[in-house]
């Protein structure tokens, strides 16, 4: 039986194009991946990044959720850092009470951006505060509580489900202590997720919000009818994670047919490491990956994601892997 899948997108911003044309894309995409059977549709939070459309994530989760119907739409993730829990919980209460039991909050550690970034964020570059602030959401969030000096309205009683989102062993501890489910960012830092998959099934502990564990991966998919042709669209994400490694971030590159003069071999082998849990290729071969990494990994559900320059390509990409997913 085939696990659920999901859609993270960042609202990739292709070169030749503008902010105003990913995010039609994005709704557009929202909309196929509900008829295709996808379960989430989440967002990531990026600040001061070109490609990335995706920075205001809980009003873009509001227009995808406005543009669809029955698909849950969220946060993956929010990074809290940048935020008060208190504003975070009323701007998902308020979506939450507008879209009910569909929105989703996945929260991150990471400032989603450079010391710059932070500085212009007003927040504290050497605060940690990221345990207590989750504590402090799942608060407010949680059952009404007419007594308290503070209360998210709207946003009490709204039970938005909290995800904790992680690249390394911290946020499986913790998701793990709360009782959280647990998503694992490892299609892009892949170095941890079975000791972190393992650590949090083995220390989670039951809680209102979860009963039992609950994991989700993140995989990176390029599919398409022909394999060379998905080898093709793939060399996009490989580019522009090149580019961010070395500080040169910019819009979502076009792909490129030779990879190596681009980048270079040494950094392409950084890259592919970093990029390794992947699913690549035609409905076969995407389907036989697929199910490898879930045999090995044993997560509840799967989140594809997939960097790809040209529209209808990501389109079609997306609606090869559904198909695969529903083959295991």
């Amino acid at each position: 039986m085939s696990i659920p899948y999901s859609v993270l997108d960042l609202a990739p911003v292709p070169e030749g194009f503008e902010a105003g044309d990913a995010i039609r894309n994005t709704l557009d995409l929202a909309r196929h991946a509900e008829d295709w059977g996808y379960h989430r549709y989440w967002m990531a939070e990026h600040h001061n990044m070109p490609g990335i459309a995706s920075s205001a994530t809980a009003v873009l989760i509001g227009l995808v959720a406005q543009a669809t119907r029955r698909i849950r739409v969220g946060a993956g993730g929010i990074m809290l850092p940048n935020h008060a829990p208190l504003t975070v919980a009323e701007a998902f209460g308020t979506l939450a009470t507008v879209f009910p039991d569909r929105i989703d909050l996945g929260l991150g550690r990471a400032p989603g951006g450079d010391g710059a970034v932070i500085r212009a964020l007003r927040r504290d570059p050497m605060a940690d505060s990221f345990p207590d602030d989750v504590v402090e959401l799942l608060d407010y969030l949680g059952p009404p509580r007419p007594g308290a000096a503070v209360r998210a309205l709207p946003g009490e009683g709204t039970q938005v489900p909290v995800w904790i989102l992680g690249s390394s062993l911290f946020g499986a501890q913790l998701a793990a202590h709360l009782g959280l489910p647990y998503a694992f960012a490892s299609h892009f830092a892949p170095g941890d997720l079975a000791q972190a998959l393992t650590l949090y099934r083995d220390r989670f502990r039951p809680s209102p919000w979860a009963a039992q564990p609950v994991t989700m991966m993140a995989v990176n998919v390029f599919a398409a009818d022909d394999a060379d042709e998905a080898r093709f669209l793939r060399t996009t994400m490989q580019l522009a994670f090149a580019r961010l490694r070395t500080g040169m971030p910019g819009k979502l590159p076009r792909p490129t047919r030779d990879l190596d003069a681009e980048i270079g071999p040494q950094m392409r082998r950084a890259v592919d490491q970093a990029l390794r849990i992947s699913a690549v290729g035609d409905k076969a071969q995407v389907r036989d990956q697929l199910g490898a990494l879930i045999d090995s990994h044993r997560p509840d559900e799967v989140i594809l994601t997939g960097q790809i320059h040209d529209h209808q390509a990501r389109l079609r990409s997306f609606r090869i892997a559904a198909e695969a997913m529903k083959q295991l």
